[in-house]
């Protein structure tokens, strides 16, 4: 079964479901995965998406914040939604398609601005949270899995538009990169973007504070779509599609997508 996957942090799934109509008739992806619905599950304008032909949807939802969901064309089971760190966050929802793959859908916390857990909390549920992911998936050995959504770092140096500037960063530290090569080596997961795209700066969010952010493209790649060694060489055609940056009220964040054939 071949089919296309697309993970966006949507920043707010009602007040931008007209981009994601859009996205859905334009690009129209097999499987969408949204992080940061700040919605509860009720008010996900399901009914206007499953009009566009996206008859499923499996997610977790909160007021005002976090929030994640994945909406597809195919046929998807929820199989999982885990309260990694104890956060009581909807950060994580899990679904299997009808071949048999699961797709893990995650919104990692953002950590804070201070990259010291003795000073900033948020730093510490940061790393609590990818310990805790580490350790689900060394104990789930996921196989024929995918792993998508905004996990709130920029491992590698062409990741972001400077890494020396940005070393003491949230999002770029060595100690949040070091935390997330755990979860990375706890299933043998593939950075199936940078398998497509080896070299070059990638980026998948710019920040609202620049007047033009793309001028400025002072960006970071925190948006991933990993898959497991054993249907990593299935996977093709990733692309970051910057352009969704530009549209009107937009997310801070662009779509990242990839093609699966399995």
């Amino acid at each position: 079964m071949a089919f296309t996957l697309a993970t966006w942090n949507i920043n707010s799934v009602r007040l931008r479901a007209g981009l994601v109509s859009r996205f859905m008739q334009e690009v129209g992806p097999d499987v969408i995965c949204l992080q940061e619905c700040k919605s509860p599950v009720d008010l996900i304008p399901f009914d206007q998406f499953q009009a566009l032909g996206y008859a499923h949807m499996i997610a977790r939802g909160q007021k005002g914040y976090n929030g994640v969901a994945i909406m597809s064309k195919l046929p998807i089971k929820e199989v999982a939604a885990e309260d990694f760190a104890g956060l009581g966050h909807a950060r994580h929802i899990a679904g299997q398609l009808d071949n048999g793959v699961t797709i893990h859908n995650f919104y990692v916390p953002a950590g804070g601005d201070v990259a010291d857990r003795e000073k900033n909390e948020k730093f510490g549920q940061k790393l609590d949270y990818l310990t805790d992911m580490e350790q689900f998936f060394q104990r789930t050995a996921p196989k024929a899995s995918i792993m998508v959504g905004d996990l709130n770092i920029a491992p590698r140096e062409d990741d972001v538009w400077d890494h020396k500037k940005l070393l003491k960063v949230v999002s770029h530290t060595p100690i949040e990169v070091e935390y997330l090569s755990r979860v990375q080596a706890s299933a043998d997961w593939v950075d199936v973007t940078r398998q497509d795209i080896p070299e070059g700066r990638l980026y998948s969010w710019w920040s609202y504070r620049a007047k033009d952010w793309d001028a400025a493209d002072k960006g970071r790649r925190l948006d991933h779509i990993w898959a497991t060694s054993d249907i990593a060489p299935n996977a093709s055609n990733s692309q970051i599609l910057r352009e969704i940056r530009g549209w009107d009220q937009p997310s801070d964040h662009a779509p990242v997508l990839a093609h699966f054939d399995l």
